[in-house]
């Protein structure tokens, strides 16, 4: 995993260490991350968030990026969330939050040592994008947010907890859903019965853009979108960085159609040469963006063992 270079449509500056002489761009034109060393820091992230306050104007912040907290590999961001929340009437502007953009050469993402992320969104009404990057003991309860357009939840392995409780909550507003599962190998615990509510969209009237991927059951989901109510309204479905073979790819092209999608995103797989042909040609002249890059069938197929599939991004 690298790091964010773009949130929000604006760039990404990273709040310079105290004695750093920088010039700021204007408060309203980036994206601004605030992070410390991930490993045995000599500053706490909340100390340099307090610093950020004094030197940059929060009312006139749109995005914002929590970066490295100390020891991320074995402390939650509990002081992090309170620090966020304690300052919340200081960011009128603040439209996107991103929580954990950690590269893995600081932590791996399923080392990133998440915690309970909701008093965030309870207490930003206006967020139009909420980011988070780990899994293990993340937690994001029910909640109604009527603002949120965007939920991006980045792991090597979702909790199914997490799933049907953000399954269970209300975004009226929410236009995209990306939902990276994982690996049972990384704590990934959910069964395709947990997935039905995103399926069938009942709860999410204006979701246009469905990712759920990095999975290590995306056969399934695949199968499982050939008859899924959600799709037919659908602009964008994204079934990329996992484990999908010609049995998922048969399904989607044996189910219901998919030629009013702009963009089917279908990279990183295990599709044979002939299956990756069948799906493109079924698309061909339609309008639909189909991306079949990464094939990793070829590197599976002289590995000479077929259950050996793995997803983009475990540990």
């Amino acid at each position: 995993m690298s790091d964010l270079q773009e949130l929000f449509g604006l760039p990404v500056f990273d709040f310079p260490d105290a004695g750093t002489e920088v010039a700021l761009p204007p408060v309203e034109s980036v994206a601004w991350r605030v992070a410390v060393e991930a490993y045995e820091s000599k500053v706490e992230w909340e100390d340099e968030f307090a610093r950020f306050l004094t030197v940059v104007d929060p009312s006139r912040v749109r995005a914002l990026i929590v970066g490295a907290w100390s020891d991320v590999y074995d402390t939650d961001p509990g002081p992090v969330v309170e620090a966020l929340v304690g300052a919340v009437d200081r960011f009128p502007e603040l439209r996107s939050l991103f929580v954990g953009d950690i590269s893995s050469d600081q932590c791996e993402i399923s080392w990133i040592n998440q915690g309970s992320l909701t008093p965030l969104l309870t207490a930003f009404p206006g967020l139009e994008q909420f980011g988070a990057r780990g899994g293990q003991g993340l937690e994001l309860k029910p909640v109604r947010h009527e603002s949120l357009r965007r939920l991006e939840i980045e792991t090597g392995g979702l909790d199914a907890q997490v799933v049907r409780d953000i399954a269970a909550s209300d975004f009226p507003a929410l236009e995209t859903l990306d939902l990276w599962l994982g690996t049972s190998e990384y704590g990934a615990t959910s069964a395709i019965e947990d997935l039905e509510p995103f399926l069938t969209g009942a709860r999410l009237p204006k979701l246009r853009h469905l990712a759920l991927h990095n999975s290590d059951m995306q056969d399934q989901i695949a199968a499982a979108f050939a008859g899924a109510p959600v799709v037919a309204r659908l602009e964008v479905l994204d079934l990329s960085m996992g484990t999908l073979s010609d049995e998922g790819a048969q399904a989607l092209l044996e189910g219901q159609p998919l030629t009013h999608l702009k963009r089917l995103d279908l990279s990183y797989h295990y599709l044979s040469e002939p299956m990756a042909q069948r799906v493109a040609a079924a698309l061909e002249g339609t309008g639909v963006e189909v991306n079949l890059d990464e094939s990793m069938f070829d590197e599976w197929e002289q590995d000479g063992d077929w259950d050996n599939r793995y997803v983009s991004v475990g540990e």
